[in-house]
């Protein structure tokens, strides 16, 4: 793809996301979302291979239904009330259309069938912005729209998020799967918190963010597509396995990291607001999700390669990318958790 085409489809994807999170009329939200969706369609099949054309007509089909369900949903709204203001969503059943086309947006469970997949079929760095800059239209929307959406429609789906996040990971061996897996946890806590306190949302979302890049710089670094690859990357960077162990576990919520933040703050919040139970059910259902992170953890630090083969020619390639990036989310990712008084203010 050249430069000139890879830059218009970037401020596409950039202005789209400016668009829906800047705009009051659901109109100009739905145009922010469409430009975001077809910007990334082209940047999802570059590689001309089948499965990455499966993936761009997975992502193009799913996104189309929700953007026609958030605009059907916005139009029955605005047939009974009169507005097209986003924050004045008052039809219950436009507020049940709504979360459920966000929560098909973000890939929350039960709509989230096509984000593995999408992951799966994309470059990793095309991943990276599934993962990451795709999540902050929906989620501007969400944050918009939080006192008017309907409450027990997101604390259903953020259950079975965290769950199914769990539980479907613990299956792959294919690290984008495995990535999209936990991107579908980390959003069903954000969807448990945003009824009742958005400063949470945001935050985690931040958090989440930062985690994934990190941890998807690492990937791309090491040119680690599979478990088994994780095993030769002490060969090229000692340094670099270090940080990723460091980062699954801080993606897997252990103290006393970054990621136990967002759990930590969400869990007390659901307590204070007597929903024990749901509290209960997430903590347990990161169990789930804290298994895979260690069997990375485990397989990228204390193992080694079957062969000789591997340790004696891996070193010769070498990164291609630059790590600035990397060096300004690593220690956000590791050493944040002292600052948590800090983030409440």
């Amino acid at each position: 793809m050249s430069p000139t085409t890879t830059s218009l489809l970037l401020s596409s994807l950039a202005m789209g996301t400016i668009i829906t999170a800047s705009s009051h009329h659901w109109m100009m939200a739905w145009i922010g979302l469409e430009m975001n969706t077809l910007a990334i369609i082209p940047i999802i099949s570059k590689q001309h291979h089948p499965r990455a054309t499966e993936a761009a007509t997975k992502y193009f089909l799913t996104q189309a239904a929700a953007s026609a369900m958030l605009l059907f949903s916005s139009t029955m709204n605005a047939w009974q009330t009169g507005t097209w203001d986003i924050t004045q969503l008052t039809n219950p059943m436009a507020t049940i259309l709504l979360t459920m086309a966000l929560a098909t947006k973000l890939g929350l469970a039960p709509m989230h069938f096509w984000l593995p997949e999408v992951l799966q079929g994309s470059t990793m760095k095309t991943a990276l912005i599934i993962t990451t800059w795709q999540k902050l239209a929906p989620m501007a929307l969400i944050y918009l729209t939080a006192n008017n959406l309907s409450t027990p429609t997101l604390l259903t789906m953020a259950i079975l998020s965290t769950l199914l996040g769990g539980w479907g990971g613990l299956n792959q061996t294919q690290t984008r799967k495995i990535m999209a897996y936990s991107s579908i946890a980390h959003l069903g806590w954000m969807a448990a918190i945003t009824p009742m306190l958005t400063n949470i949302l945001t935050l985690n979302l931040i958090i989440y963010l930062i985690m994934t890049t990190a941890m998807f710089y690492m990937l791309i670094l090491s040119k680690t597509k599979t478990i088994q690859d994780t095993t030769t990357i002490w060969t090229s960077s000692p340094t670099l396995t270090i940080m990723m162990m460091l980062t699954l576990l801080s993606l897997g919520g252990l103290p006393p990291l970054t990621g136990f933040m967002p759990k930590w703050l969400i869990l007390e919040e659901l307590v204070m607001q007597n929903l024990t139970t749901m509290a209960t059910m997430l903590a347990l259902s990161a169990l789930l999700s804290l298994f895979f992170y260690l069997r990375l953890t485990y397989t990228t630090t204390m193992t080694l390669a079957p062969t000789t083969t591997t340790t004696h020619h891996k070193w010769r390639f070498k990164p291609t990318s630059t790590t600035t990036l990397l060096t300004t989310t690593l220690p956000l990712t590791l050493m944040m958790l002292p600052m948590t008084p800090m983030t409440l203010l």
